[in-house]
């Protein structure tokens, strides 16, 4: 007769089975984080992609291509202030046009794909001047071309940075992993959002939840 395992055992195979693939989870994301200028010259997330965020005449929006593990918490900020004054103090308002401080980020060389080259000028800022009704893709567009967007609207690069790829997986080696894979939104957080766990490892734990109470009810069984 085969002897049964314990229902502990079997929970504690569950648990060692989550441990050894937690190391394969991707680091981060690379891509182009998108941030709103805050008071200060400091720089929030943004919580709308650049293609349905419409910002207000005087409004600062920034770009920063980089690794990023964790957008609210981790993702790396533009490297210059998030200050009006300073980019389109010069720009002269005009009737029915809004004005909008972009600053774009185009990282460090470590954070470029394989093969590619951080423009020269890393930090840029430039004024754009576009209709009231404007979203900050247009005032982008205005100002940054070529743009380049996946099928999903994932803006993948800036004046033609990077080249190739769009939003792919990093692992912890550093090593681009399937460009096919899911993509992080734009504005919103990469992978896992909010610093929590990801949705895989909330799975596998409900899974080893379910198993320890499968354990307990076939032990009160037996004991019947």
């Amino acid at each position: 007769m085969r002897r049964r395992l314990p229902a502990g055992a079997l929970v504690l195979a569950a648990v060692l089975a989550l441990l050894a693939a937690s190391p394969a989870l991707a680091a981060g994301y690379r891509y182009w984080s998108f941030w709103d200028g805050a008071a200060g010259g400091q720089w929030a997330y943004a919580t709308k992609g650049p293609s349905l965020a419409r910002p207000a005449d005087g409004s600062v929006q920034g770009f920063r291509f980089a690794v990023s593990k964790d957008a609210a918490t981790e993702a790396a900020k533009p490297r210059a202030a998030a200050d009006f004054e300073a980019v389109c103090g010069t720009t002269a308002p005009a009737e029915g046009r809004k004005r909008v401080a972009l600053v774009i980020d185009f990282g460090v060389q470590a954070d470029a794909p394989t093969g590619e080259v951080v423009p020269q000028e890393a930090v840029r800022t430039a004024c754009a001047q576009v209709g009231p009704d404007a979203t900050t893709a247009e005032a982008l567009a205005a100002v940054a071309k070529p743009l380049r967007y996946n099928g999903a609207a994932l803006l993948c690069a800036i004046s033609g940075y990077p080249q190739h790829g769009c939003g792919e997986q990093i692992a912890q080696t550093g090593a681009a992993q399937d460009p096919a894979a899911s993509s992080p939104p734009p504005g919103s957080a990469p992978g896992v959002g909010g610093g929590g766990p990801s949705t895989g490892l909330l799975v596998g734990l409900t899974l080893v939840a379910a198993l320890a109470a499968a354990g307990v009810w076939q032990s009160r069984r037996r004991g019947r």
